[in-house]
């Protein structure tokens, strides 16, 4: 068994409307994620005695990253659509669990809907500016395999380079 180093779980963003056109992003220099799921209980008195009676699983993403010029559109995006409630994908993906066999190419992950519920733009003196946001996500994900590209996981980890001119970007 092996221990997985936080930058090898990335989170991939888009919104649900853009999906037909636009593939995922990462967001750069990203310090955190997490995902919370939770499930509250009811209490029922019987004859018995009382019983639990469990409610749904919600889920919750948190994302906190350095904000700088690399982030401007995707996180510009994520702070539209929490003003318009605007629907988003994200998928939770490790770059330690490559796919085999059919899922060749690709990694574990766990695809979700929700909404970015919070945006918070923090600035003092002595840091770099960060961004935190926040999503509830409707269910409770799909687990699966999601492409990961080069570029997306770059962001994820710093990648050998040439010392060549790179011709592979127009």
């Amino acid at each position: 068994m092996s221990v997985i180093q936080g930058k090898r779980i990335v989170y991939l963003y888009r919104l649900l409307s853009e999906a037909k056109t636009s593939d995922a992003t990462a967001i750069a220099f990203t310090t955190e994620n997490s995902t919370s799921i939770s499930r509250d209980s009811d209490t029922v008195s019987t004859k018995s005695g009382v019983i639990r009676v469990p409610k749904d699983a919600e889920v919750e993403i948190k994302t906190t990253a350095i904000f700088a010029s690399e982030n401007d559109e995707i996180i510009s995006k994520i702070k539209a659509a929490v003003r318009e409630g605007k629907m988003l994908e994200i998928w939770e993906a490790n770059l330690d669990a490559p796919g085999e066999d059919t899922n060749e190419g690709k990694f574990a992950a766990t695809y979700y809907h929700g909404y970015a519920t919070s945006f918070e733009l923090t600035s003092n003196s002595e840091d770099h500016a960060e961004a935190s946001l926040e999503f509830a996500i409707e269910g409770s994900g799909v687990e699966g395999y999601a492409t990961i590209s080069d570029d997306q996981q770059a962001i994820a980890d710093l990648i050998f380079k040439d010392t060549k001119k790179d011709t592979s970007t127009p």
